[in-house]
């Protein structure tokens, strides 16, 4: 079978080997316009902070090692210009030469990837503007930052590789500045755990700008000022980070069914055409919960439906289970990650949804290093189905994460996860695992036990009205009567039995306490405030 693949990098490159593993006697051709056929997109922020050091880690393969490893043909700087799938044929463009070749096909892959979003401003091609793509574009951004003569930046763009990126560049003695025309840093992240995340990096020197747009970057020659909307910012350098858009133009008139430039594909990764299928950033797949179709533009998507494509075209019907946004990202004193619906997206989707924010400890909390991870859980308040999970700390946050992925993807209930044997010593994790920790207290709200205000709610003005008890471990909120805990053994002096009261403690769980021990004494109208003061800024 003679199979032509487009692009390489992480689809391409996979479905191309595991053609070749499946059967030797496959011709599998890769046409791939750069020089680079299999690189870490995802170190490249690392490599401008240094963390990386070696460009020679960033290239994963060369084409050469590549072809050796598999008995893939490779054939870079060849750029593929049209395909005509009645005739299976692709037209394709070397790119030293210009020669045009022309390449038959039995099947044929699409995985032309993505290139980033170039804003419609003037100003994108002054020095000292650059984009986060290629190894080539960390190279030359690393090569202006180590000449010492960048003192600030600004990024464009709060998403992961924007912030990482300014994450690296603060390492580096640059002072950055993040602009992004969205509400909230973070796209897949809840408004209130977006903005907790906003002021932990502006307290690390990193501000985040939202619901601004750029509309022009102004210097002589060199790059001196962003302007938008709002105001100008002076700086050396900019970072380009507003998305991507994929390499999909040239198939405008093929017939291949497509949304915004992006292929459709089915469970296989069949396209619309017989013999056509499609994969990585230029392609859609499906949402493993809602089933609609849904743009991953992720390595792990890349890899993991790869990986299936080609057992598909070798004769498989192995079906993609579909993606969740799953995502993790390093950020300053402050590890990030998600997966499923947000709170927002599931009730959007018809479901009843029911969220907690619980801080809870990572690790036991005598053992040294340990912290605090903030988890928000969401699930559908009927089915008890598990939706999604958002979880802030400095620990290994993706370990929470996997657990819900996992509990997602087996369509659990919040019962099937209770009571988990999960993995516990005091160097890892605490007694009652962190997320059977959240899953308990989530519970608790859905039976009635616990009775609560979101920090969104609170922020939204829910608690009006209410009067603010302070239940942390020592007084901490100036104005409000504080009770402690311990010696509550009755009514409480100052506080009315049917008086609305907003239970407030450091993290939550000791404003729980005081909530079960003054509704055993007649107290009918608490509320306890989810994550405390350590989530929310709080006012007697």
């Amino acid at each position: 079978m003679k199979v032509l693949v487009l692009g390489g990098v992480a689809a391409g490159t996979k479905i191309a080997a595991k053609l070749m593993r499946e059967d030797r006697s496959n011709e599998v051709i890769v046409l791939n316009k750069g020089k680079n056929i299999s690189y870490a997109g995802c170190g490249l922020p690392y490599y401008v902070g240094h963390v990386i050091e070696d460009r020679e880690q960033l290239i994963v393969n060369t084409p050469e090692k590549y072809s050796k490893l598999t008995g893939v043909t490779v054939l870079t700087q060849t750029e593929a210009v049209k395909v005509d799938p009645q005739a299976k044929k692709v037209t394709a463009v070397n790119l030293e030469t210009q020669e045009e070749m022309v390449y038959d096909y039995d099947k044929l892959v699409i995985s032309v990837g993505a290139s980033p979003v170039k804003p419609p401003i003037e100003g994108c091609d002054l020095e000292n503007v650059f984009f986060m793509r290629t190894p080539e574009d960390a190279i030359r951004l690393r090569d202006v930052v180590d000449s010492g003569t960048v003192k600030k930046a600004v990024v464009v763009g709060a998403g992961y590789i924007g912030l990482e990126i300014a994450e690296n560049l603060k390492l580096q003695g640059i002072r950055p500045f993040v602009l992004d025309m969205a509400p909230h840093a973070l796209p897949g992240f809840d408004a209130e755990i977006a903005e907790y995340v906003e002021g932990k990096l502006a307290e690390s020197g990193i501000p985040v700008v939202t619901n601004v747009k750029v509309t022009g970057i102004e210097g002589d020659g060199k790059v001196e000022k962003v302007v938008t909307d709002k105001r100008a910012y002076k700086t050396d350098l900019v970072v380009l980070s507003a998305g991507i858009r994929p390499n999909t133009k040239f198939l405008e008139d093929s017939g291949i069914e497509m949304f915004k430039g992006t292929i459709l594909t089915n469970e296989l990764g069949e396209t619309n055409l017989p013999d056509v299928y499609a994969a990585g950033d230029c392609a859609m797949v499906h949402n493993a919960l809602t089933k609609k179709a849904a743009w991953s533009p992720m390595g792990s998507t890349a890899n993991i439906n790869g990986r299936l494509i080609a057992q598909n075209m070798m004769g498989a019907k192995l079906n993609y289970n579909g993606v969740l946004g799953t995502a993790v990202c390093k950020l300053p004193g402050l590890n990030v990650g998600r997966t499923g619906l947000t709170e927002e997206q599931a009730k959007a989707e018809g479901f009843d949804a029911v969220s907690v924010i619980t801080v809870v400890d990572d690790k036991a909390h005598y053992f040294p290093g340990a912290s605090s991870f903030i988890i928000k859980m969401i699930a559908d308040r009927a089915s008890l189905k598990l939706l999604g999970i958002q979880v802030l700390g400095a620990g290994a946050v993706d370990k929470v994460v996997d657990i819900a992925v996992t509990g997602i993807t087996c369509k659990a209930t919040l019962s099937d996860l209770a009571n988990m044997d999960l993995a516990y010593a005091p160097p890892f994790s605490t007694a009652i695992h962190p997320f059977e920790h959240t899953l308990n207290v989530l519970m608790n709200k859905i039976n009635g036990t616990f009775e609560t205000f979101t920090p969104a709610e609170y922020a939204a003005g829910a608690a009006e009205g209410y009067k603010v008890v302070d239940g942390c471990l020592t007084p901490s909120i100036e104005g409000a009567p504080y009770v402690d805990l311990t010696k509550v053994e009755g009514l409480i002096e100052g506080l009315d039995k049917d008086e609305k009261i907003l239970l407030v403690c450091n993290k939550g769980k000791r404003a729980y306490l005081l909530q079960n021990r003054m509704k055993y004494y007649g107290y009918t109208n608490t509320k306890v405030l989810e994550g405390g003061i350590t989530f929310s800024e709080v006012k007697a």
